[in-house]
């Protein structure tokens, strides 16, 4: 097998639609900033309702819970928002879920005790179906051509997104601690994380006018006739209107069984074990930084935490936008994606070695500054497997009339896998700190076993992206 892909000759790249997809985009970043900004002072938060009655050691258990029965939620409503989008339109649902997640955050920085947290995060979970629906609307706005181009921008404005998220949720919890003389009503006291989650809302606000006043239906049946001939790129093929309507609704109808073949279920397998490894890192590492040192972690605080996380996320963001679409088509997708899952077991090495340096040297210095700019070399290279698993995923959809039901489908795995990801994870985590297994590492023993089984399912995707216009 040739190191490099070898491109065979094809038809003329297809023109991404620009505006329709930068409104797209504009509706991940503001989720993904909301969902973001909570995860440099939830650790803090979970410590302030007493929950763990004082143990420092307890907080991932409830941290897990939270983030899992969020994702749980998701994977329980996902595939029927999916599927109702293949009834009334894309854009409905679009906008009911950014409503949802509008009053989803702010209730959550008006909870005070762990229950009205666990409810405000998972009424984002019920209320919102956007993550699947969205990679349906990318997939109607491509084709097979402009696939990678378009499929890459999600981890990219997902980069950007966890780079400002942080930031903000970092810079603006406990504004009364920071801007005393700015910050002088009781309500910041009483409430001293609600600043960035109203902030959140409005972001939420501003992408929910946008999409209602700007967005185009993407669903054959919904749409605007003058959207064929404006977009004929886009929409191309759908001249004979009446006969792809009719099949677009029978296929609405089509029962899941039908579709659990392994040409669908091998890509949506590789989705969800990777989205299950990858809930269980970001999980680990904002726990790992604010455990205190003599338990192993970095003990830092949520402004330090929220810079780094940003830091992070923006260096992602940039190297993703400029090279990865070159690496795939250099690379291959099926190469770059097992080069990728490979990346995730140093990912976890890193861990332990950051744990020994700060306590062999007792501090945290510039030796684990170079240990935390490794590893976001391997989180860069782990992250471009996302993409790469989307574009398989979406290719695998036999017909373009199936594919909210397939994204859905795709979805709702991921969630299932993201609520076990981030319990079983910190959970294992504050276990294995708790009991001293493995000298505290047993939790990145098992996630480097779980990456072995991601790789080898890797190898069970298709050589080849097929063709989805053919």
């Amino acid at each position: 097998m040739p190191l490099v892909h070898t491109v065979a000759p094809s038809k003329p790249t297809t023109p991404l639609p620009q505006f329709q997809t930068g409104i797209l985009m504009m509706l991940e970043l503001a989720e993904t900033t909301a969902s973001m900004s909570i995860y440099p002072y939830i650790n803090q938060l979970i410590r302030e309702t007493d929950i763990t009655g004082g143990d420092d050691a307890a907080v991932g258990y409830y941290v897990g819970v939270i983030d899992s029965l969020f994702y749980l939620a998701q994977a329980l409503t996902v595939l029927s928002w999916s599927r109702l989008s293949d009834r009334i339109g894309r854009k409905p649902v679009l906008l009911v879920g950014l409503s949802g997640a509008c009053i989803s955050m702010i209730c959550f920085g008006l909870s005070t005790t762990f229950w009205s947290l666990v409810i405000s995060r998972c009424m984002w979970g019920v209320l919102n179906g956007n993550i699947g629906v969205m990679k349906t609307v990318m997939g109607e706005l491509t084709d097979s051509t402009n696939m990678a181009q378009g499929f890459a921008l999600i981890p990219i404005i997902w980069s950007f997104g966890s780079f400002v998220g942080p930031l903000m949720g970092g810079m603006l919890a406990r504004p009364q601690d920071r801007w005393p003389r700015l910050f002088t009503n009781p309500l910041w006291g009483k409430y001293p994380y609600f600043l960035p989650c109203v902030v959140s809302a409005c972001l939420l606000l501003l992408a929910f006018v946008m999409l209602l006043r700007f967005l185009e239906e993407t669903l054959s049946t919904k749409r605007r006739p003058k959207l064929t001939s404006t977009t004929p790129s886009v929409f191309r093929g759908v001249d004979s209107g009446d006969q792809e309507a009719f099949m677009q609704q029978s296929m609405a109808n089509t029962p899941l069984w039908s579709l659990l073949t392994p040409v669908i279920v091998i890509p949506i397998a590789n989705y969800a074990m990777l989205s299950f490894l990858d809930t269980s890192f970001r999980a680990l590492i904002p726990l790992f930084l604010s455990t205190p040192t003599y338990l192993g972690g970095m003990g830092l605080g949520p402004s330090s935490i929220g810079l780094w996380l940003a830091f992070c996320g923006i260096v992602d963001g940039v190297f993703q936008a400029l090279f990865f679409a070159k690496i795939v088509d250099w690379v291959g997708p099926k190469r770059l994606f097992c080069v990728s899952a490979s990346c995730f077991a140093p990912l976890m090495v890193v861990f332990p070695i950051m744990s020994w340096l700060v306590r062999t040297r007792g501090t945290v210095d510039h030796a684990i500054v170079y240990a935390l700019l490794g590893q976001l070399v391997l989180t860069i290279t782990w992250d471009m497997a996302f993409a790469t698993a989307l574009m398989f995923v979406t290719a695998s959809a036999p017909t373009k009339n199936v594919l909210g039901v397939v994204n859905g489908l795709s979805q709702s795995s991921g969630s299932t896998a993201r609520a076990l990801g981030p319990a079983l994870t910190t959970s294992l985590f504050a276990f294995s700190k708790k009991h001293n297994l493995l000298n505290g590492n047993a939790v990145y023993v098992v996630l480097i076993i779980l990456s072995g089984v991601l790789r080898w399912l890797g190898s069970q995707l298709p050589d080849e992206i097929q063709d989805r216009d053919e």
